[in-house]
């Protein structure tokens, strides 16, 4: 991922953001010395962010596509009550009983279901209601127009989507490879859609709001 944001003033921005718990921070070190692809991992300003937006929304249920080693999940799982729920989707078993493993750890783990499997077909499969009061989107990135789709309408009136790498590293202005044309057509997608009001921000490497109306 390259760095969109200066780096002075993204360091900056990051020092001036309410710092994690003890044991998030733990995971994030543990992702960083164990895992090549530890870039993907969401952190302090983003995992922030989404830990507001649940608190804005007094958000109950939350879906997440992606789960990788856990650090959002937990994130958003702290803000909710005590008997909110949170379904993450993940399809990699190893990074999956990482993530476990700290939720385990946490008060507020029992709040959140491990989906293992493709992701689609665990949203397909989900009953129409109770909807969900938030989205969120990290996962493979081609697929991310058919997420969208399929979330949309499992989202209450007033809720969230969440979208993450929606930048992918400035890409979008010139799109060369299957990831980035396929971030560039969902952010095409959105920004059509009469269906949500929206706003992208140029935090990390791009994370875009669309609230359904």
């Amino acid at each position: 991922m390259v760095t969109i944001v200066n780096p002075d003033l993204d360091r900056y921005i990051h020092d001036h953001t309410e710092p994690p718990p003890a044991l998030l921070e733990e995971l994030r070190e543990h992702t960083q010395a164990t895992h090549p692809r530890a870039g993907m991992q969401v952190g302090r300003v983003e995992g922030a962010l989404l830990r507001m937006l649940i608190a804005l929304l007094q958000a109950r249920r939350v879906l997440e596509i992606g789960t990788f080693t856990g650090y959002s999940a937990l994130s958003m799982a702290e803000a909710l009550p005590p008997d909110g729920e949170l379904i993450t989707c993940e399809r990699d078993p190893d990074v999956a009983r990482v993530a476990r493993s700290f939720f385990d750890r946490s008060e507020h783990g029992k709040k959140i279901r491990i989906a293992l499997g493709d992701a689609l077909a665990t949203i397909r499969a989900l009953p129409a209601s109770p909807e969900f009061d938030l989205a969120f989107i990290d996962a493979d990135k081609e697929r991310y127009p058919a997420y969208y789709e399929e979330v949309l309408p499992r989202v209450r009136r007033g809720g969230l989507i969440v979208a993450d790498n929606t930048l992918w590293s400035g890409e979008v202005l010139a799109p060369e490879t299957p990831d980035g044309r396929a971030i560039a057509a969902f952010n095409d997608l959105v920004h059509r859609d009469p269906r949500v009001a929206h706003v992208m921000l140029a935090l990390r490497d791009g994370v875009t709001l669309a609230r359904k109306l």
